[in-house]
């Protein structure tokens, strides 16, 4: 007996030993993806001759799967302890020290699997996708450096780090977004999106600057402290959190900052999956960071409230009248992350983590089965699709799963967070916010199923004659993304990270507000009991929304007219004005010299006479200045 202890006492010291590794070297989990990035590089263009490209994609597939487990194990061994910080020292000079803080807790490494296993299956999906695609090499690479990016976001703990994070991450959107570069639209979509979120970085760079001086720190878990006593003048408050709410707004694609990641679809779908579902939630990872110090400025969560109803119900609307398969996601996203934004501006802080969690996992599913329909359909125009249920009943049944999971459908995930959200706001006398909210789950319910409706319902279109379902590549990623969603509430609730509980009468109004709604689309687009629903609607509000609001014309003829109108003016004044009164001296100089050369005769008397006129010019002129003076 004495013997057996000895035996389960050292056991027990290795497990710990070994776990200890693996949580000490927790901050290693970001380099693998980012050192795929570096071996995708020898299987670039210019070196791939006989192997091909194909090898960087199974590189990188590889260290996602040394990332996944390593992460994995790490959460294994954290579970019930507390977290585990690092600080790494980046910069010092002048007594000035900047570090770079990991924190390692339940909440973070649950984050960072969920990316790793989302870029897991993205890369398996994209092998399929992108099977004919010679740029296998750049693609892979900047999926690496977007999830080495996420996974450093999530797991950081400095406001500046996650800033220039942010930048990294935006520059590889416009890299993926601008990926087939040969293109027109290609290249003006990337533009448009680095373009526009320059906007919201340009004003975050701001508040970060001025809330170091304040706050005298970037920590956000001092920053948190310092926003429980701080006091602030009225004005420096707002200024503030107008800076750090308006920031996040380009990163998360709310009005009026939405246009770009419509056009950001113009890259290849694959990358959309990650930038639909996870990348444009980063920004308000970083929002919900910041709410303690959003909470003294009363005016910064107004504003975080009303931009996040309105673009939560205007982005919903918009997608159920888009006729682009792309175009309904992107909108559907942005009004998913408008309900994000109410429960920052809410101080419902809990309830924006769950939202978040609960959009990577079902978003990422519904846009890997409409990829997998635009793959062999060669469309994404749902008027040319119909009757794929038939034909591809596996999509279908993923689709179905996912736009299940995004709406308040129980037992999946997305019910319990939406649910929790309205249970807070009912709490604190938001009834408002409860209808916004509701009223978005039921548009946003009507909008995925007549989404399904155009493409597996109804009779079948000259483009889904021939539709089977694609390669295994293809769907065995999306049948993992549609086992994840029915799996994530019951994950996150072994995780201590979605409480589950009873429906409760806002879970009974939120299930009342999706069946509704998705009745509604099957009705209407599934069953086609009416031939034209968009007559149902006046003909202006149909163009209204099918036109965004106006939004791009509106921008036109302001924006954009009053820019191009300064850079006019500017281009007037340089050519006119700068480079007239140069060339203006260039022209007097070569007359100048045109005439002189005419007195180069060789005659040291003609020189000597024409000096002496000058001269005596020059004499005369003086001398009457000073007689009249």
């Amino acid at each position: 007996m004495l013997l057996e202890a000895k035996v389960l006492a050292q056991f027990y010291r290795e497990v710990v030993t070994m776990g200890n590794i693996w949580l000490e070297t927790g901050w290693l989990i970001p380099l693998y993806p980012l050192m795929g990035v570096l071996l995708s590089i020898p299987w670039s263009p210019a070196f791939i001759k006989k192997t091909g490209p194909r090898p960087a994609g199974y590189v990188n597939v590889l260290a996602t799967l040394v990332a996944l487990i390593h992460s994995v194990v790490a959460l294994y061994y954290l579970w019930g302890q507390p977290p585990i910080q690092w600080n790494f020292l980046w910069f010092q000079v002048a007594g000035l020290a900047i570090e770079l803080p990991f924190t390692f807790s339940g909440l973070s490494l649950g984050a960072t699997t969920l990316i790793i296993v989302l870029n897991l299956l993205v890369q398996l999906y994209s092998i399929g996708y992108l099977e004919m695609d010679w740029g296998w090499a750049r693609f892979f690479g900047l999926l690496a450096l977007f999830v080495g990016g996420m996974v450093m976001l999530v797991m950081t703990d400095s406001l500046l780090f996650s800033y220039v994070l942010l930048e990294i991450l935006t520059l590889g959107t416009y890299l993926l977004v601008g990926f087939w570069f040969n293109q027109s639209l290609v290249v003006t979509g990337a533009r448009d999106a680095f373009l526009t979120k320059r906007v919201g970085d340009l004003i975050l760079l701001m508040a970060v600057i001025a809330l170091y001086p304040l706050a005298g720190t970037w920590n956000f878990s001092e920053l948190a402290v310092w926003a429980q006593t701080a006091e602030l003048s009225p004005t420096t408050a707002t200024l503030l959190g107008l800076a750090l709410v308006v920031g996040p707004m380009g990163k998360c694609a709310q009005f009026p900052l939405h246009l770009w990641l419509d056009e950001a679809m113009e890259g290849p779908l694959p990358s959309t999956i990650l930038r639909n579902s996870v990348v444009v939630s980063v920004g308000a990872w970083v929002l919900i960071k910041l709410t303690p110090v959003l909470a003294l400025s009363p005016v910064g969560q107004d504003v975080a409230i009303v931009l996040g109803g309105l673009t939560a119900i205007g982005a919903a609307l918009i997608s159920a009248a888009q006729v682009d398969i792309k175009r309904v996601l992107s909108y559907l996203s942005s009004s998913y992350l408008g309900l994000v934004f109410i429960a920052v501006g809410a101080q419902q802080v809990g309830a924006a983590y769950f939202l978040l969690l609960t959009l990577g996992v079902a978003m990422a599913t519904i846009v890997a089965s409409a990829g997998s329909v635009v793959l062999t359909c060669v469309t994404q125009d749902l008027t040319q699709l119909g009757g794929l249920w038939s034909r591809r009943p596996i999509t279908g049944f993923s689709f179905l799963i996912g736009a299940c999971a995004l709406v308040g459908l129980p037992p999946l995930g997305s019910f319990w967070s939406i649910r929790t959200l309205l249970n807070g706001l009912w709490y604190a006398g938001d009834y408002r916010l409860v209808v916004v909210l509701l009223a978005t789950n039921a548009i946003t319910a009507f909008s995925l199923m007549r989404m399904f409706g155009l493409m597996f319902a109804g009779p079948t279109q000259l483009m889904t004659a021939r539709a089977p379902e694609p390669i295994w590549l293809v769907v065995l990623p999306m049948m993992a993304l549609a086992a994840m969603a029915v799996h994530t509430p019951i994950i996150l609730h072994q995780l201590a990270l979605l409480p589950i509980g009873a429906i409760g009468t806002m879970g009974i109004l939120l299930l009342l507000s999706s069946l509704i709604g998705g009745v509604s689309g099957v009705l209407l687009y599934g069953m086609r009991v009416k031939e034209s629903p968009e007559k149902i609607l006046p003909s202006w509000l149909v163009s209204l929304l099918a036109n965004d609001f106006y939004t791009p014309r509106i921008y036109k003829n302001t924006i954009v007219l009053a820019v191009a109108t300064l850079a006019g003016i500017g281009n007037w004044l340089d050519r006119y004005v700068v480079d007239g009164a140069v060339n203006l001296v260039g022209l007097i100089s070569v007359a100048g010299g045109e005439t002189l050369k005419y007195n180069n005769s060789g005659r040291p008397q003609f020189y000597v006479l024409t000096i002496a006129t000058f001269v005596a010019i020059l004499g005369v002129f003086m001398s009457w200045v000073a007689l009249t003076a």
